[in-house]
């Protein structure tokens, strides 16, 4: 077949989604031709060596790849989001009639939803069918609905995007969500049952693999011989940090445990003063490495932690550290609700209690402390397992492989 993917974000950007899909179809004998922007995530800079112009093509693992001008920015301010997000969707709709002039059948990769702009101009010209690979529920994942006090404009933005959202739904080829309780959104949202599948997402399998800890790794986290869980990733509103850091401080001097932080973001300050106001001795701070070290620092600790907020619009979300965590093959710890919990439990690959409960979160710690090694080494086993079974590369391209080929072959019979 001759693919279309079309993705807001790409590498050398961390998006290994859209770009592993892209290399491995390609290793399959398809031809896949991506439509993408100049990379900037996560400063809102171009990254040194891209210039923005109009046209810029490459040829990189048999993928052609073309880059499109856009805003870039990565700040708080809403507007500018906006701007961002509405750039890309211009120019690449521009780009789109000609570069993917011939293509059997489009990926989409969703968010944002200006990337199916393309797609739909491609439908509207030529007919041309589009999978779309939902990792977000929209609009909650970016807006609220409108409620008695708040500004009209969010409550007007929040309509819109449910507007646009339906729309999306009801005029993709087929729908690829990446949760089962994401399913029955998107379906009673205007998505066809009959075109919504679950397809997991996998992980970046060259960087999160399984490994022998070394004593570098160890140094490295600053084991001191305790129990070590680890938080890797992104410290913001969606994780809610603070209830680690509660639970881990609880357990301080009452168990062996370390709780170490990996990562950063806009709620790291927040937390590291109330790691110094609770006066705990067994959290640490690392700041932010680069993806090509972590599996390092994985295998150093004895279980990775998964954090998400009691959000309804989290539930059906599955955090992309999770398929991290057991393709690694480390035990997981989960603070969360929904199909995170249901995929550790069914997994028994770890531990798990509710979303924002600190308490509860610090007797998983007080029990992980006391597992013995034996018994972890097999959670361990588990994820592996787990993860080669529901969530590996091959397994969900094979899914979006035939999602593709149904959408191609839908279309040469009308």
């Amino acid at each position: 077949m001759k693919i279309g993917v079309i993705s807001y974000w790409f590498p050398p950007e961390p998006a290994f989604i859209p770009g592993c899909l892209a290399e491995e179809l390609a290793a399959r004998g398809h031809e896949v031709r991506v439509l993408t922007g100049f990379p900037n995530y996560p400063t809102g800079r171009i990254y040194p060596g891209y210039r923005q112009r109009w046209r810029e093509q490459t040829e990189e693992g048999g993928v052609t790849i073309r880059r499109v001008p856009m805003y870039a920015s990565h700040d708080g301010s809403s507007a500018r989001r906006a701007a961002r997000q509405l750039s890309y969707a211009m120019t690449s709709a521009l780009a789109a009639p000609g570069y993917l002039a011939g293509v059997d059948a489009l990926y989409v990769y969703f968010p944002p939803a200006g990337a199916y702009a393309a797609a739909a101009l491609l439908r509207l010209l030529r007919r041309v069918p589009a999978v779309v690979h939902v990792q977000d529920v929209w609009p909650e994942a970016v807006t609220e609905p409108a409620t008695e006090g708040r500004a009209e404009s969010g409550g007007m933005m929040h309509g819109l995007l449910s507007r646009t959202m339906r729309g999306i739904y009801r005029s993709a080829a087929g729908i690829a969500v990446i949760a089962p309780s994401m399913r029955d959104v998107v379906i009673e949202r205007g998505g066809d049952p009959d075109k919504v599948r679950v397809v997991l997402n996998w992980t970046d399998e060259r960087l999160f693999r399984p490994i022998g800890t070394t004593p570098a790794a160890r140094r490295a986290i600053g084991h001191r011989g305790h129990t070590t869980v680890m938080h890797a990733g992104t410290m913001g509103p969606f994780q809610r940090v603070d209830t680690a850091v509660r639970a881990a401080a609880a357990v301080d001097g009452k168990v062996d445990l370390d709780l170490v932080l990996v990562g950063s973001g806009p709620e790291e300050r927040q937390s590291r003063q109330l790691a110094e106001e609770l006066g705990a001795t067994n959290i640490r701070f690392l700041g932010w490495h680069p993806p090509a070290e972590m599996a390092d620092l994985y295998a150093a600790a004895e279980y990775q932690l998964v954090l998400l907020r009691d959000l309804p619009a989290l539930h059906g979300a599955v955090p992309a550290k999770l398929q991290a965590a057991l393709s690694a093959g480390a035990p997981v710890v989960a603070s969360a609700g929904g199909d995170t919990v249901d995929l550790v439990e069914r997994a028994r690959a770890g531990l798990s209690c509710p979303a924002e409960d600190w308490q509860a979160l610090a007797d998983r710690f007080a029990l992980a402390a006391v597992i013995p090694g034996t018994a972890r080494a097999e959670m361990a086993q588990r994820a592996r397992d787990s993860y080669l079974a529901r969530m590996s590369l091959r397994t969900g391209v094979d899914q979006i492989e035939q999602m593709l080929a149904e959408a191609a072959a839908s279309r040469r019979r009308r």
